[in-house]
C-alpha cells in the first residue's frame, strides 16, 4: 500500500547564501514551492534573480537564535539543512556544527515541520574518517535522532562552477605541470555534478520513499583523484600532468601548498585534503532507483562547469558563504584615514560601473606590481592574497569576495565599501563615494580607513602610508580615464 506524499509546498532553506543553497532556492521556486530563507545577512540574497519572488519569504536571523529559527519554521512543511563549517579552526567547527544541529532539531520538533533534508558527505565509516567528514556524518545522525523524519544525502566531490573542490582541482592542474602529491590521490571517489545534486534535493520532496532514508548520491563514474586531474588537464587543453604520489605529505602540508597555488585558503583546503584519504564511493544505488534520471559523468560535469566559468555565469561561489564581519564603528577609537578625490567626466552611473569592476583579472587601474607584491606578502602569512579573484568580471554584490576584500556596502551609483580580509594588525576598509556634479560629471571620494591594533598597527600604517601617495592617485586617474574612454566609444 503506497504512502501519500505529505503536503510539502512550504519549505525552509537554511544555508541559502551558501554554494548549494543559493542555487537550490531558485529551483524550488521554479517548481512552484513557497520558500522561506533564514539568513544572517539578507543583503547577500539581492544578487539572485529570485530575491523579489512573490513566493519567497526572508527571515533575518541566525540558527543560534531560537526565536529567529522558530519564526523561520512557522508554517513550514519541509526544511533543508545545508549548514556546515568549512574553516578548519582547531576542531572548533565540529563542536559548533554539533550544537547548531541539536538546536535546529529541537526547534523543528516544536514546529509543524514534517520533514528535514540534509546534505552531508560521503566517506567510508571507521576510525580513519577525516574530522570534517566525521562532523558531517555526526550532524546527519543528530538530525535523524529527532522526531522529525530526516533524509540524509551523502555526496563526494561536487563538480560545479564556483565550488571549492572544483576550483582547487582546476587551479592545481592549470598551474602545476608537475605535482608532488599525497599518496591519497590514488583513492577512489565518485564525483557528482552540482545540477544532479540539486535535482536530488528538489525531487525527493515528491518521493515519499526517501523520507527518513540515508541516500548516497554520485555520478556514474568511479575514479581516482589522479585520474580526475588528468581529465581536467584534457578539458583545459593541457598536456598530461606528471604526478608523483608520496607517503610523507601530510594534510597540513598539503593544505598549505593548496593555499599557495589555488584561491582556496589553507584553512578551507585542510578539510578537503584530509578527506582525500577516505574512499568516497556510493554504497548502493538506492538514490538512482528512487529518483531516476540521467546523471552527468566526470567529463560532462567538468565541461559544464568550465563553460559556466568561461561565460561568467557562476551562480554561487564558495568564497561568498560564511559570516559577514561586523561593521566597525569608525567614529570611536583611533582611526587613521587617507582621503583623496577627483572629478570624473561622466555620470555617477558610468563612474560606479567602472568602480564595481575593481579587482580580480581587472586589477586596480595601475600599479599592478605593487598590488601583486602585497598579495604575495599576505598569502605568505596565511591570508587570502589576490587568489580569490571575483565571481564575475563586472557584476558585484554585497557579501562577495574580491581578492583580499569583502563587499560590506553597495549602494548603486552612490557607494561601494570594501573591508580588508588580509592579515593585518588592525581593521581596514576602502570606501568609494560618488557625488553627482553639474554638466555630467561626478565627484569621486576615495577613503582608506585603518584602526590600528597596538603599536604594531601604528607601525604598519606609517610604513605603507608613503605608498598610498603613489597607488591611490594612480587608481583615481585610472577610473577617470576608463570612464572617459567608455563614453567616447
Amino acid at each position: 500500500m503506497s504512502t501519500a506524499t505529505p503536503d510539502l509546498s512550504r519549505v525552509l532553506v537554511c544555508g541559502a547564501t551558501g554554494y548549494v543553497g543559493g542555487r537550490l532556492v531558485g529551483r524550488l521556486l521554479e517548481k512552484g514551492y513557497r520558500v522561506t530563507c533564514l539568513v544572517r545577512s539578507p543583503e547577500k540574497l539581492t544578487k539572485f534573480a529570485w530575491f523579489r519572488h512573490e513566493r519567497l519569504r526572508v527571515v533575518e536571523g541566525e540558527l543560534e537564535d531560537p526565536a529567529a529559527t522558530e519564526n523561520a519554521l512557522a508554517d513550514v512543511h519541509a526544511a533543508y539543512y545545508l549548514v556546515h563549517s568549512m574553516q578548519s579552526a582547531k576542531g572548533e567547527y565540529a563542536k559548533r556544527d554539533r550544537e547548531l544541529a541539536v538546536s535546529f532539531r529541537q526547534a523543528a520538533e516544536a514546529s509543524a515541520c514534517k520533514r528535514i533534508i540534509y546534505l552531508g558527505g560521503l566517506g567510508e565509516l571507521g576510525p580513519d574518517l577525516s574530522q570534517h567528514l566525521d562532523s558531517r556524518r555526526e550532524v546527519g545522525e543528530i538530525l535523524q535522532a529527532g522526531a522529525v523524519p530526516t533524509t540524509v544525502f551523502r555526496a563526494a566531490m561536487i563538480i560545479g562552477s564556483g565550488s571549492a573542490s572544483f576550483e582547487t582541482l582546476r587551479y592545481l592542474v592549470e598551474r602545476l605541470p608537475v605535482m608532488v602529491t599525497p599518496k591519497w590521490v590514488k583513492t577512489e571517489t565518485q564525483p557528482v555534478a552540482i545540477r544532479d545534486v540539486l535535482r536530488y534535493l528538489v525531487e525527493c520532496l515528491e518521493v515519499p520513499e526517501t523520507i527518513g532514508r540515508t541516500l548516497d548520491i554520485g555520478g556514474p563514474d568511479v575514479m581516482t583523484y589522479q585520474e580526475i586531474m588528468q581529465v581536467m588537464a584534457e578539458k583545459l587543453k593541457l598536456r598530461r600532468r606528471i604526478i608523483f604520489p608520496v607517503p610523507v605529505l601530510t594534510p597540513r602540508l598539503s593544505s598549505l601548498w593548496i593555499g599557495l597555488v589555488t584561491p582556496v585558503s589553507a584553512s578551507i583546503a585542510r578539510p578537503l585534503a584530509e578527506g582525500l584519504k577516505n574512499r568516497t564511493v556510493c554504497r548502493n544505488d538506492d538514490s538512482v532507483r528512487l529518483i531516476p534520471g540521467e546523471r552527468l559523468g566526470v567529463e560532462s560535469a567538468i565541461d559544464a562547469a568550465l563553460g559556466k566559468t568561461n561565460r561568467g555565469e557562476i551562480e554561487t561561489r564558495w568564497s561568498t558563504a560564511g559570516q559577514m564581519p561586523g561593521d566597525p564603528d569608525w567614529a570611536g577609537g583611533t582611526t587613521l584615514t587617507d582621503q583623496r578625490q577627483t572629478v570624473v567626466e561622466g555620470s555617477a552611473q558610468q563612474t560606479f560601473a567602472e568602480i564595481r569592476s575593481i579587482g580580480g583579472a581587472n586589477g586596480y587601474w595601475g600599479a599592478g606590481f605593487l598590488w601583486h607584491v602585497r598579495g604575495w606578502m599576505d598569502q605568505a602569512i596565511g591570508g587570502p592574497g589576490l587568489r580569490r579573484g571575483r565571481r564575475h568580471p563586472t557584476d558585484l554584490h554585497y557579501g562577495e569576495a574580491v581578492d583580499f576584500w569583502r563587499v560590506t556596502r553597495l549602494i548603486p551609483n552612490e557607494r561601494l565599501t570594501l573591508r580588508a580580509e588580509m592579515k593585518l594588525p588592525g581593521e581596514a576598509e576602502l570606501d568609494f563615494q560618488l557625488q553627482p556634479q553639474e554638466i555630467d560629471s561626478t565627484l569621486l571620494v576615495m577613503t582608506a580607513r585603518f584602526r590600528p591594533r597596538g603599536l604594531l598597527g601604528l607601525a604598519y600604517w606609517y610604513a605603507v602610508y608613503p605608498l598610498h601617495g603613489f597607488v591611490f592617485p594612480v587608481m583615481l586617474r585610472g577610473i577617470a580615464r576608463n570612464v572617459q574612454s567608455a563614453k567616447s566609444r
